[in-house]
């Protein structure tokens, strides 16, 4: 990297000297430039970049996000993957919100397989998925514990839920969960000729990092799924520090909501001293844009498999199931059996409803079993078991069961069947980056006649969902979430539809296609498009798109300046002007960026090779 110093002014560009200036952004052509026609206007990006705006008509929502697909090969980089059948349940939030952007865009999808290796590196194997491919890694075994048991789910993902007391004291994993992010980035190394990089949540924040130290220097992104805690919470993890930097070699950080993106913030200005402008943060190693990117469902998807036929199997096994409930009201939780999601709690706030109001509703309970080979979750499952036996016990009856539980899952066409069946949606997560299981839970709903949602005040989606839509509760107060459900129970037909509709718009209005349509719309601003001898007076490395908004009004100034005769003093001299004026609304967004760093062409690498030893020394 080389450092630029000096402030880009305006009056870099003089009058007088426009005939060799032109000469020069004559070889700059559109397709060189490539800007797109809908390009919007730095000022609005900033104000756009806290996420969604519910007051937009759907028809501007879907010219805004929808209409953009940028043209670019995708790599996408996960640890999860999905089924990529309709007929078969969902591993999660991550894998719902990912299959459709592979489907559709014709991206790579590179995620772990159910096999482990020995490290070996083999070429990759591309499997047809729509109109995209999913790659499956064997991750080497002798580093699996330690990535994914130790470091990823005993020490991350308690932290960053902010439930230190479920934290494991697992240090020997970090060394294991940086070779695997490394194995993994050799393996990514066979795509390095696509465009961009796409990685997804807590198992890969050091990826990006790992992608340029092997010469990868296409942009990459990160989107985070789960939530990011305060600063003293983030602290109790070993090697936080080296990990958030290792973050900061991304262009592009997502979050699911405003608190997780200004925690990150408070992060970097504890341990780094760092402040953002205008959503970047700049470092030695260069810019990186940080922004919310609330996760959405497919609402039209979502009612095509209301619509769905099941298997004969699953239709036994739902018919069975909703027998239990008939002529009497229920409510449904649908969550992983894992303790983010509050389900003990939950199964208190029962306990005490029922010891209120004897026999007044059920509880369907759906928890897949999640990581049962980490000892917080066996722990875990035996909790929940033991108190909804209790609760059964305890007001239970022999002709009817307060709770129906099971660990079995679905597909999404049995589970929407199971959402519009309850009157009530119990969605109440200790903390959780969004849940999609709440706008799940509403999409499914009759209009005419629908549910009611109890939703924990820190799940992401209730940054979405205000008090007049869902029922906010604290989840670690179990007789909130009662009075809740008890009200949701007993809840008006007008006042549940006005909550319905409203609710609705909102998940109409910013869906699955838009967050990813967004989030690709930035990081495709990151694509480099303009190399630097042809055009000096912006800078001495390379810029971008997104760096100059305002790039085809100063070249179509530019080029009617050209076009006018030189003995038409006075013409010539007005065109000048114009030229001088776009010029001047194109430097405006630049001012600020004295000394920015700029990435020059990297020579060729080859598999192994470390950046740090490149263009300055970049630190690792």
């Amino acid at each position: 990297m080389f450092r630029i110093h000096g402030t880009f002014d305006a009056s870099m560009f003089d009058p007088s000297g426009t005939s060799q200036a032109a000469q020069q952004d004559e070889t700059i052509g559109q397709a060189a430039f490539d800007l797109h026609q809908d390009e919007i206007p730095l000022e609005q990006q900033q104000e756009a970049s806290a996420g969604p705006s519910y007051g937009v008509a759907s028809g501007d929502v879907e010219h805004r996000s929808v209409s953009y697909q940028p043209d670019m090969n995708l790599v996408v980089i996960s640890n999860r993957g999905a089924p990529f059948d309709p007929n078969k349940p969902q591993t999660g939030g991550l894998a719902a919100a990912l299959q459709p952007v592979v489907e559709h865009s014709g991206a790579v999808w590179m995620f772990s397989s159910e096999n482990r290796g020995d490290g070996t590196e083999r070429p990759l194997p591309l499997v047809r998925a729509g109109e995209g491919h999913v790659v499956e890694l064997d991750l080497p075994a002798a580093h699996h514990r330690g990535y994914y048991r130790d470091y990823s789910n005993s020490t991350l993902w308690p932290i960053l839920h902010s439930l230190s007391d479920r934290m494991s004291r697992a240090e020997e994993g970090y060394d294991s969960y940086r070779q695997m992010n490394k194995f993994i980035a050799r393996a990514a190394f066979d795509l390095r000729d696509r465009d961009a990089f796409w990685v997804h949540d807590y198992h890969l924040l050091p990826l990006g990092s790992d992608l340029h130290n092997l010469g990868i220097e296409r942009p990459t992104g990160f989107f985070l799924h789960t939530p990011w805690p305060t600063p003293d919470m983030i602290e109790r993890v070993p090697n936080h520090r080296e990990l958030m930097k290792s973050m900061l070699e991304y262009d592009l950080l997502g979050f699911q909501t405003n608190r997780d993106l200004n925690n990150f913030l408070a992060c970097l200005r504890t341990y780094f001293e760092l402040e953002s402008k205008d959503g970047v943060v700049t470092t030695e190693r260069g810019q990186t844009r940080l922004q919310k990117f609330p996760i959405g469902i497919d609402p039209k998807q979502f009612a095509e498999h209301l619509a769905a036929e099941l298997s004969p199997a699953e239709q036994e096994k739902i018919s069975s199931l909703l027998q239990n409930f008939e002529g009497a009201k229920f409510a449904i939780g649908v969550d992983r059996l894992d303790y983010t999601k509050g389900i003990d709690k939950r199964v208190e706030a029962f306990d005490q409803l029922l010891a209120a109001e004897p026999g007044s509703i059920s509880l369907l309970q759906i928890a897949p079993s999640s990581r049962a080979d980490v000892d917080e979750y066996q722990k875990y499952k035996e909790d929940v078991e033991n108190a909804i036996n209790h609760v059964n016990a305890e007001h239970g009856t022999e002709e009817w069961r307060p709770i129906h539980y099971t660990n079995d899952p679905f597909s999404q066409a049995a589970l929407a069947r199971l959402y519009r069946a309850a009157h009530v949606g119990v969605v109440t997560p200790l903390r959780d980056g969004m849940n999609l299981v709440a706008k799940e839970y509403v999409a499914a709903q009759d209009p005419k006649d629908p549910g009611v949602l109890v939703l924990s005040k820190f799940a992401g989606a209730a940054e979405d969902f205000n008090r007049d839509e869902a029922l906010l509760v604290d989840p670690n107060h179990p007789e909130e979430i009662a009075d809740a459900i008890s009200k949701a129970a007993k809840m008006p037909l007008e006042e549940r539809v006005r909550r319905f509709r409203s609710m609705m718009d909102k998940i109409g209005s910013y869906t699955i296609h838009d967050w990813s349509a967004d989030y690709l719309r930035e990081l495709d601003k990151s694509r480099i498009t303009v190399p630097a001898d042809q055009f000096h007076h912006l800078g001495l490395g390379w810029t971008n798109e997104a760096q100059m908004p305002l790039y085809q009004n100063y070249a179509a100034a530019l080029t009617a300046y050209n076009e006018i005769d030189p003995a038409d003093a006075a013409l010539k001299e007005a065109a000048c002007a114009d030229v001088k004026s776009a010029f001047v609304a194109l430097a405006a967004p630049l001012k600020h960026t004295q000394d920015r760093l700029w990435d020059l062409p990297a020579p060729t690498a080859s598999r192994g090779d470390h950046r740090g030893q490149e263009l300055g020394g970049r630190e690792d």
